[in-house]
């Protein structure tokens, strides 16, 4: 985890991989009082780990922070870095928010993958590190099932 913001300020290019991409943190300046963030990502791209043809997703991250928050530009570029990265639906959903989690230590996190279809099947991923904590709001993510989504 890095406290000293890498990307913040500089000319950055896009990762190779979401293993060589680094997230940076810096102080949440508003420790004492829980609110939620959400970042949303409405053309994230995969690769398929079987066919290497491309996957898009609508990425929807809310969490709320502990002692730190996810800079805005480290995380596009992470999420950028899976451009090229083979990977099903499941991991790169997952994988995303077990590594804000591991980082960042929120006091809760969710984050829900909407896949947009191919051979006819969209898939949708959820996974969230528990209840959130009480008396912050929790808005619906506002992302409908799969009707032509646009």
């Amino acid at each position: 985890m890095s406290l000293t913001p890498k990307y913040l300020g500089q000319t950055s290019s896009l990762p190779a991989s979401p293993d060589e991409a680094v997230l940076d943190y810096v102080p949440n300046p508003r420790p004492a009082r829980p609110y939620l963030v959400r970042f949303v990502a409405p053309e994230f791209t995969s690769l398929c780990p079987v066919t290497a043809q491309p996957d898009f997703a609508h990425l929807v991250i809310d969490y709320v922070p502990g002692e730190s928050i996810v800079e805005s530009k480290s995380l596009k570029l992470f999420l950028g870095s899976f451009r090229n990265h083979q990977a099903f639906h499941e991991d790169c959903t997952v994988g995303i928010g077990e590594r804000l989690v591991a980082e960042m230590q929120p006091l809760w996190l969710r984050i829900g993958g909407y896949w947009y279809p191919r051979g006819g099947i969209p898939i949708d991923v959820f996974w969230q590190t528990g209840a959130p904590p009480e008396g912050v709001w929790v808005p619906d993510q506002g992302v409908p099932g799969y009707r032509g989504r646009g």
